[in-house]
């Protein structure tokens, strides 16, 4: 795995076939407000996006999930704004 060290703690990415296998990608969640999700979440690749989505606002713990499905993918400056901690991993283009 190659580490890399962010404000949101060690993030992992694999390297090898084996290491793709078990990797789960790391998950950040922010409420822009009680409907309003923006999630960021760490690619394969070693590179992460952020998308945002309007959701019923009941339970964000199960609502990010759609938010990562279908929501609109953010610009880069969006989402460095929204997550800074990210800034040493490159943003999926």
């Amino acid at each position: 795995m190659r580490n890399v060290k962010t404000r949101y703690g060690v993030l992992n990415f694999p390297v090898t076939t084996e290491e793709h296998d078990t990797w789960v990608p790391f998950v950040k969640v922010k409420a822009a407000s009680s409907r309003v999700l923006i999630v960021a979440r760490t690619r394969i690749e070693g590179a992460w996006s952020a998308y945002l989505d309007a959701v019923p606002g009941y339970d964000h713990d199960e609502e990010w999930k759609g938010v990562v499905r279908f929501g609109l993918k953010q610009p880069e400056e969006i989402a460095r704004a929204f997550f800074p901690g990210l800034k040493d991993i490159p943003y999926a283009r």
